[in-house]
């Protein structure tokens, strides 16, 4: 059997058309190995600027009541935790002995007005006399001496009659505002003294209510330093927004407003007090709860945010992000962040405006490799109830 030798030429022609076949199908192959990720455009945006701070609630008004003169309570004339209005009658002391010394007073007053007149006409007659020689000078220099000091005695004499009303007056108790009374710390038949001021109830105002927070000095800096520097835009502390979040973390309905900050740090803590007013109709609020509240300190109106399903966490807890650069390729970015803005991390540093995050398609992807960016399609989510980021 003989073999046909198969021409170079041919040979050459052959393997030149399945080398062209094999590369025009090679272009899909590479195609399919690279990835499609999910970007997202990072533009400047407005953001409130909020600080969470933790602190105890205080009632507007705290009326201790004490006793201001001594005795023995007869009655008790209100019931436990009910409210009580400003000017009624909580307790009656025993007022025997304040009559009697009010009748003691109006006696001694009636004695001084008789001495007075005696007093005035001995004066009157010893001028006359004077004026010719029938007395001495010496004797009407006393009479005159003597009637200024039953004019003095007169005067005495009606103000221990007042103080006698007053004390008598003080055997009444009552409230000196409209709140709720608290636990008696006297029973009838109790004996008080005014000179160690016998506390006998407390009766507080819880409508509106205080709430005292605590900030650190170092974030009221901050926060100072920001807004001279044009970052942050306020108008006044007595305009924020105040939310409240109660023990069991729901958020208050009430919205506070933030009355004042204190000037003075605590030395101990590095504190300062914050203080906001909340309205308490219903009297969820009471005097010493733990509360942790949002105070709105301002608007950062040119914020980077980005959305949570693009920032990631090394085991240090750096927050990182992936972004496809201007040659298509995945580059990490380290991020410094402040908080959080509803779904989205506010981002301080890492980037910049006009760089794109990838927030859909992380887990095939790494750094250097090449992608095709498309835009994200995130649901719409609506904004978290902070509204804000931390200072």
């Amino acid at each position: 059997m003989r073999l046909k030798r198969i021409p170079y030429r041919l040979i050459g022609v052959t393997t030149a058309v399945l080398l062209a076949a094999g590369c025009k199908e090679k272009p899909p192959a590479m195609m399919q190995h690279t990835p499609e990720v999910g970007v997202v455009t990072i533009e400047p945006a407005a953001v409130p600027v909020t600080a969470e701070l933790t602190g105890r609630t205080s009632a507007f008004l705290d009326a201790q009541v004490r006793a201001r003169v001594d005795g023995i309570v007869l009655r008790r004339e209100f019931t436990e935790g009910s409210l009580v209005k400003a000017g009624q009658r909580l307790y009656k002391i025993d007022p025997a002995p304040f009559i009697a010394q009010l009748n003691n007073a109006k006696a001694s007053f009636a004695k001084a007005q008789a001495n007075l007149v005696s007093t005035t006409a001995q004066a009157e007659r010893y001028k006359v006399l004077v004026a010719s020689n029938a007395v001495s000078k010496q004797d009407y220099d006393n009479a005159v001496a003597a009637l200024g000091q039953a004019e003095a005695d007169v005067a005495s004499a009606k103000a221990a009659i007042d103080t006698a009303q007053i004390n008598l007056g003080y055997t009444d108790v009552t409230s000196p505002v409209t709140g709720q009374a608290g636990i008696s710390q006297v029973t009838p038949g109790a004996y008080v003294q005014a000179a160690q001021a016998t506390l006998m109830v407390s009766v507080q105002q819880l409508d509106p209510m205080y709430v005292d927070l605590t900030q650190s000095s170092l974030d009221g800096l901050k926060l100072r330093r920001q807004i001279q520097e044009g970052r942050l835009s306020t108008n006044g502390p007595n305009a924020a927004k105040v939310t409240l979040i109660l023990e069991d973390g729901r958020v208050y309905p009430e919205q506070g407003k933030l009355q004042f900050s204190d000037v003075t740090v605590d030395q101990s803590t590095g504190s300062v007090t914050v203080r906001a007013v909340f309205m308490n109709r219903d009297r969820v609020l009471l005097p010493g709860m733990f509360v942790r509240a949002r105070i709105e300190e301002g608007v950062n109106p040119k914020a980077l945010v980005v959305p949570v399903q693009g920032v990631t966490h090394d085991q240090k807890g750096t927050a990182l992000a992936m972004v496809v650069d201007k040659d298509g390729k995945v580059a990490m970015r380290p991020l410094v962040t402040s908080g959080m803005h509803g779904q989205n991390w506010v981002v301080d540093g890492g980037l910049e405006s006009g760089d794109r995050v990838i927030v859909e398609g992380i887990d095939k992807i790494r750094p250097g490799m090449a992608v095709k960016a498309v835009p994200a399609h995130l649901p719409a989510t609506p904004a978290a109830a902070s509204g804000g980021a931390s200072a």
